[in-house]
C-alpha cells in the first residue's frame, strides 16, 4: 500500500487569518510547526494500517512550508515552486490512495481563507460550477488512476469533499466563522483524529475509486484587474468573455493545471504592479 498526501496550510486546526499562512507573518513560525504536525498525524496512521510508503507534497503558497527535521523520517517530501503539477505533484500510478490535508474551499464561497490558487482570483469555474483546489487535484490523481480516501480541513470544504469523492472520510478540523475567523479543535485533537481516519482510510483504499474524467474540461477565471485579463488573451487558446474574465477549453487536467498556474502569476503580477502605484503620495 502506497499513500500520496498533498497538505495545504489553510485548512489546518488553529489557523484562521493572514498573518498565519503569509511567510513573514508572526504567526507563520506556529503555523509551520500545526502543519507539520498534522502531516505527522496522517503518515503515522498510514504506517500504522501497513502502508509501505508515503509520498508528502508541501502544497501551500512557496511550498516549503513543512519543518523538514521534525517530519517522520519514514516519509518522502516534494517541496519547492514552481512544479509541474503544483498541489499534486509526485501523485502516479504506483500510488494507491491520496489524502488531502489542510484543505479549503473555493473563491468565491463562504470558509476559512478560502480562494482557488491565487489569493487574486475572484472565482474559478469548470464547467460552470464554482471548483476548488481539491476537485482539480483529485482530476489530477484520476488520470493516474488514484483516488482520494481523505481530505481535512473546515467544514466547508468538507462538505464539497463528501459530495464530490466517493467514499472519501473527512476530518472537518473547524467551523469557518468568516473569511478569517473559526471555531478551531485544539491540534492534539485535530491530529488525534488525522491519525485514526487515516488508518482507517488506508484499510479501506481498495474498495475507493477514483474520480471519473468529465469529457470536457471548461475553465473560467475571473482575474483581478483588467490588465491581468488583457495579459491572459496573450496565453494560446485563451480567451476574454467579459472585462476580468477569462476562458479556456482543455483536454487534460494537467494543461487546465497549467493554465491556472500562469494565470496566478499574471494575476500576481498585476495586483503588485498596481499596488505600487496606490503607494503612491
Amino acid at each position: 500500500m502506497r499513500v500520496y498526501i498533498s497538505i495545504d496550510m489553510e485548512g489546518v486546526a488553529g489557523i484562521a487569518t493572514m498573518d498565519q499562512v503569509v511567510r513573514g507573518g508572526h504567526g507563520y513560525p506556529r503555523s509551520q510547526r500545526l502543519m507539520t504536525g498534522e502531516a505527522n498525524a496522517a503518515i503515522e496512521g498510514a504506517f500504522e494500517a501497513g502502508a509501505e510508503s508515503v509520498t508528502v507534497n508541501d502544497s501551500h503558497g512557496t511550498m516549503d512550508n513543512l519543518l523538514h527535521e521534525e517530519l517522520d523520517p519514514r516519509a518522502r517530501l516534494v517541496f519547492g515552486s514552481p512544479k509541474l503539477d503544483c498541489m499534486a505533484e509526485g501523485v502516479s500510478a504506483e500510488h494507491d490512495v491520496a489524502m488531502f490535508l489542510g484543505y479549503h474551499a473555493a473563491a468565491g464561497s463562504p470558509g476559512v481563507l478560502a480562494h482557488t490558487y491565487s489569493s487574486h482570483f475572484y472565482e474559478v469555474r469548470l464547467n460552470g460550477k464554482l471548483v476548488s483546489e481539491a476537485e482539480i487535484n483529485a482530476l489530477q490523481a484520476a488520470v493516474v488512476g488514484v483516488p482520494i480516501g481523505l481530505l481535512t480541513g473546515d467544514d466547508v470544504i468538507c462538505g464539497v469533499a463528501e459530495k464530490a469523492f466517493p467514499g472519501v472520510r473527512t476530518v472537518a478540523v473547524k467551523e469557518a466563522r468568516g473569511h478569517t475567523a473559526a471555531d478551531s479543535l485544539s491540534p492534539s485533537e485535530a491530529t488525534r483524529l488525522i491519525r485514526e481516519a487515516s488508518a482507517r482510510v488506508v484499510t479501506e483504499a481498495a474498495d475507493l475509486a477514483p474520480l471519473t474524467l468529465p469529457g470536457t474540461l471548461d475553465l473560467e477565471i475571473d482575474m483581478p484587474s483588467t490588465p491581468a485579463a488583457e495579459l491572459g488573451m496573450s496565453i494560446p487558446g485563451v480567451r476574454r468573455i467579459a472585462d476580468k474574465t477569462l476562458a479556456a477549453t482543455f483536454g487534460t487536467p494537467r494543461e487546465l493545471l497549467g493554465c491556472i498556474q500562469v494565470c496566478y502569476h499574471l494575476a500576481a503580477d498585476a495586483m503588485i504592479s498596481r499596488m505600487a502605484l496606490y503607494g503612491r503620495r
